[in-house]
């Protein structure tokens, strides 16, 4: 079971890497390449993270079970038109 106090922690730790691989592409520790391979996997899970706290918000408000909500893959989010 996730919980949202969980996912929030992933998303805080996502965020808190790209700011760390920045840092890093700045001080000429890693590649350019190297941080925008990262950093592109990074927005995609960070996309499916904010997906899945936003389902599971809405299984609360229609009086559903939040832990019905299940991650989905990066094409389905990223595929998303409304």
């Amino acid at each position: 079971m996730t919980s949202d106090h969980s996912i929030r922690d992933e998303i805080a730790a996502a965020i808190e890497e790209e700011r760390s691989l920045r840092a890093d592409l700045a001080a000429g520790r890693i590649s350019q390449e190297h941080e925008n391979n990262r950093i592109a996997g990074l927005e995609d899970h960070l996309d499916q993270l904010w997906d899945l706290l936003r389902r599971r918000q809405a299984e609360r408000d229609a009086g559903q079970d939040p832990d019905d909500a299940r991650p989905r893959s990066v094409e389905q989010v990223e595929g998303y038109e409304g």
